[in-house]
């Protein structure tokens, strides 16, 4: 069993930053694929970024490649976000989950744990 909570979203002007952290329960956090997913309001969950479990790889959807980076510390059990450029279409809730498996994650958005979200909204 995983638990993960999300922590760093706020309100910030477009063309700012932002970086969420998601810190995770568990003694096995470095056995799994960890990935952001958000849902604007009105608007089906999407998948955002992952990464596999050890760090070396990472997969961005389209629209945040450039601009949001993932990244993980096994030995604090965190993941994060790093949000520059944002934009006001990237107000949504970010989620965070974690995945035995990084293709699935990264492909179909497939997430075994999930955590309750952060609120970011971007104003313009």
């Amino acid at each position: 069993q995983v638990q993960l909570v999300e922590s760093g979203g706020g309100l910030v002007q477009a063309g700012g930053s932002l970086r969420l952290s998601c810190a995770a329960s568990g003694r096995t956090f470095g056995s799994y694929a960890m990935g952001w997913f958000r849902r604007a309001p009105g608007k089906e969950r999407e998948f955002v970024s992952a990464i596999s479990d050890d760090g070396g790889s990472t997969s961005y959807t389209d629209s945040v490649k450039g601009r949001f980076t993932i990244s993980r510390d096994n030995a604090k059990n965190t993941v994060f976000l790093q949000m520059n450029s944002l934009k006001p279409e990237d107000t949504a809730v970010y989620f965070c989950a974690a995945g035995i498996n990084f293709r699935s994650m990264s492909t179909v958005g497939r997430g075994d744990y999930w955590g309750k979200g952060t609120l970011v909204t971007v104003s313009s």
